[in-house]
């Protein structure tokens, strides 16, 4: 592996930008180009070009691998989306056991408000849906802890118990999907308002959110075939 230090851009006094300050500019990069182009396609040379290093090592100084700069890129939002998935859970735990869309709202809403907080949490959410559709999530330990740590885990589990009985199969199946159209929905809603769309914005934030919990209900709740 090449150890060797990325080259430091120079800042108008003369002083060499800090490995932090490198290691931030990578980050950025890469957010952006693993949303734009996918975690799969995205190139590392690019993303160090973008960053503004001369050294095609850059990224395996800083981070190991691309594996070890997807993990990076996803922990900037694990915080985030765990605390205030822990909050919903808490109150969902609190309301009946039939009650799937209080379940429900602690995955929706924390996501929404992650589209919210700018364009790296867009990107977030894209990169994940990228992870979860071709089956990537799961393949790097790093990736893979990076993703638990931004919670979901419990809630699932939650969703899956207020669930109508049905085969593990299907159960599986149907949760699966869940995860994609919720992702799916809110990263096509947070393009939208990047490009000043508003036929996608017709919803304010709490109705989009009460509307996409209860169609994730209704999908879940749906009649086997």
């Amino acid at each position: 592996m090449d150890r060797t230090p990325a080259a430091q851009p120079v800042r108008p006094g003369g002083t060499a930008a800090s490995g932090a300050e490198t290691r931030e500019r990578l980050l950025v990069a890469a957010t952006r180009a693993f949303a734009e182009h996918g975690v799969t396609n995205a190139s590392l040379l690019d993303i160090t070009r973008q960053a503004g290093q001369r050294n095609r090592g850059a990224v395996h100084y800083h981070f190991g691998s691309r594996e070890g700069l997807l993990a990076a890129v996803l922990e900037q939002h694990a915080a985030f989306l765990s605390e205030r998935e822990h909050r919903l859970l808490e109150v969902a735990q609190g309301r009946p056991d039939d009650d799937l869309a209080a379940a429900l709202e602690a995955l929706v809403r924390p996501a929404t408000e992650l589209s919210e907080t700018g364009w790296s949490g867009r990107c977030y959410l894209v990169i994940v849906a990228d992870l979860i559709a071709d089956e990537q999530h799961d393949k790097d330990p790093d990736v893979q802890a990076a993703l638990e740590r931004s919670g979901g885990v419990p809630v699932y589990e939650l969703i899956s118990a207020r669930m109508p009985q049905m085969p593990d199969d299907v159960r599986a199946e149907r949760l699966a999907l869940l995860t994609s159209f919720i992702l799916r929905s809110i990263g096509d809603r947070a393009r939208a308002e990047e490009r000043g769309s508003t036929q996608r914005l017709a919803l304010d934030t709490e109705s989009f959110v009460r509307n996409l919990v209860s169609m994730c209900a209704g999908m879940l709740r749906a009649p086997l075939p």
